[in-house]
């Protein structure tokens, strides 16, 4: 991380996590008390973006660390629950929604861990099947610089029985977290993209072989893991791009590790164009064929969707028939059409991923 202002609400002083982070960066903080001291800066800068991530706040989460991820009624949603640990990224990557989600953006990082320790007793004490990661608003590994919590997790889950927790990240700083007792209840993932699109618009991620490299570790160290293809990107000669990325994932990593394997092709809402368009003025992928969707998200015009996702898909079936692979966010055609199947013939897609983590992590809970 490279922090230029850091914030602390006056609220947030005492927490151990506020004392650890101030010792780690050589910057005089600014205690605040209202949250124009942290916006303001950052509306009139050149780039909010740009300042918005080397500006940290530490505050509390003043709402519930534990909650749904916000899907939408027209796409199949996985059920997923996010453990809402801060906001916003360091890295740069041109698709992001965050660029264009938060108002203004700004790296904030929760300090009051006691209380989503206390949420998560809650959650463990029903002891029911729950899928849980910290991905969803920012990277969940971007902080082990500053604060290395993710062991402090992986060892709280690792005591208790229905729950388990993705960590998923673009980074590959997980050495501290090999020799951690996980009883394999935290799943290690990765956003993966090709070559092409990681050169072109991941800036400051790590490289393919790189994350690649990390996953083989993870899985040595008794670690489940997964693969997050989200956003796939349509482009001249994507196909065989895309089916080399995968091709090296299962050359890195037995199938038989892998928890799941989601898809899903670019897509975005309408204000995150001109953003990608200032801020990437190399990139194109938003000059592909998109069409309103019923979200209101632009998306490939469904056919060429459709004939992209059976092409990767065949080729993950060509050589891990047995690994469990769905989309993120598309209707029950594109599943057909795609996988030959819609999630409701499995018993839904929160089944599908509930069995594959029940066999991967050994969750045992409650009937």
């Amino acid at each position: 991380m490279k922090i230029t202002h850091l914030y602390i609400d006056q609220e947030a002083l005492e927490f151990p996590a506020t004392s650890a982070i101030c010792a780690s960066l050589a910057i005089s903080p600014q205690v605040i008390s209202d949250s124009k001291q942290v916006y303001d800066p950052i509306i009139q800068s050149e780039s909010p973006v740009d300042a918005g991530k080397t500006s940290l706040w530490l505050t509390r989460n003043r709402g519930k660390f534990v909650r749904p991820c916000p899907g939408t009624e027209y796409y199949t949603c996985c059920d997923y629950t996010i453990l809402h640990i801060g906001t916003f990224c360091t890295m740069d990557c041109s698709y992001c929604i965050l660029q264009s989600y938060f108002h203004p953006p700004v790296l904030q990082y929760f300090v009051n861990h006691a209380d989503m320790d206390h949420a998560l007793d809650d959650v463990f004490a029903r002891c029911q099947v729950m899928r849980i990661g910290t991905g969803e608003f920012t990277d969940s590994l971007i902080w082990e610089s500053l604060y290395p919590y993710a062991a402090t997790l992986i060892k709280k889950f690792a005591g208790q029985c229905g729950a388990v927790l993705e960590l998923k990240t673009k980074t590959v700083d997980i050495n501290h977290l090999l020799g951690v007792g996980h009883n394999r209840k935290t799943i290690l993932s990765w956003s993966l993209n090709t070559e092409t699109m990681i050169k072109a618009n991941e800036r400051r991620t790590s490289t393919l072989n790189a994350r690649l490299n990390a996953a083989a570790k993870c899985v040595a160290a008794g670690y489940p893991v997964a693969f997050h293809f989200d956003p796939m990107v349509i482009y001249p000669g994507c196909e065989d791009d895309y089916r080399d990325v995968i091709s090296r994932l299962f050359a890195a990593v037995s199938p038989d590790q892998i928890v799941w394997i989601s898809l899903g092709t670019f897509r975005f809402m309408p204000a995150l164009k001109p953003v990608i368009e200032k801020r990437f003025d190399q990139s194109t992928i938003v000059y592909g064929e998109f069409i309103r969707g019923m979200d209101g998200k632009m998306r490939y015009f469904k056919p060429l969707r459709i004939r992209f996702y059976r092409a990767i898909i065949a080729h993950i079936r060509r050589i891990a028939p047995n690994v469990t692979a769905y989309f993120c966010m598309e209707d029950d055609e594109v599943w057909h059409r795609s996988f030959g199947f819609t999630p409701a013939e499995k018993g839904g897609l929160p089944r599908m991923l509930d069995e594959s983590a029940i066999r991967h992590c050994g969750l045992t809970p409650n009937k």
